[in-house]
């Protein structure tokens, strides 16, 4: 018998820039929803089911606060935005104390936190990076997805700590 595993994932999502935020949360959910599908045949896959909820933030720099407010209730975060830089400091300012928090409340809590919000020098190089899921008819890889595998990889890390589920092989 192998085990799968059982995880409660919160994501953030500053919905300040609401096209490129959709596009990385199907990134992010889509690979949540089929992280217990084996698509390598790997015989060391270990599987996991993640049930996620998402809350919607105004900006990047609100989502470490609502980290830290919910840190005792799931096992794992995705913080998901983005940040486009201006003609002020401001992005710069923002996209490190941002960072920096949630860096912070990873280490401190011995929890994963995907870190998918993307920093751009301009919206065309945000849109190339956040994986264009809803705007073009091709899958291409982006941020959210990013962090969800980021996370996931480390909740199989974590997997004592996680709620196990036998499950019966077939073959």
């Amino acid at each position: 018998m192998k085990k799968k595993l059982k995880a409660k994932i919160l994501i953030v999502i500053s919905d300040y820039y609401y096209e490129i935020s959709s596009n990385l949360e199907v990134g992010a959910t889509g690979t949540l929803i089929t992280s217990h599908l084996n698509n390598e045949k790997d015989d060391n896959f270990v599987p996991i089911l993640s049930k996620y909820e998402i809350i919607k933030v105004p900006g990047v720099f609100e989502i470490p606060v609502i980290i830290s407010k919910n840190i005792k209730k799931y096992d794992a975060f995705i913080a998901l935005g983005c940040v486009i830089k201006g003609e002020t400091p401001h992005f710069d300012f923002i996209s490190q104390a941002t960072t920096d928090g949630i860096m912070k409340l990873s280490i401190e809590s011995k929890k994963p936190i995907g870190n998918g919000i993307i920093t751009a020098l301009n919206r065309k190089q945000a849109e190339n990076r956040c994986g264009n899921y809803i705007i073009e008819s091709r899958v291409k890889v982006g941020k959210g997805e990013e962090a969800a595998k980021a996370v996931l990889s480390v909740l199989k890390n974590f997997s004592w700590e996680l709620h196990t589920i036998p499950i019966k092989v077939q073959g």
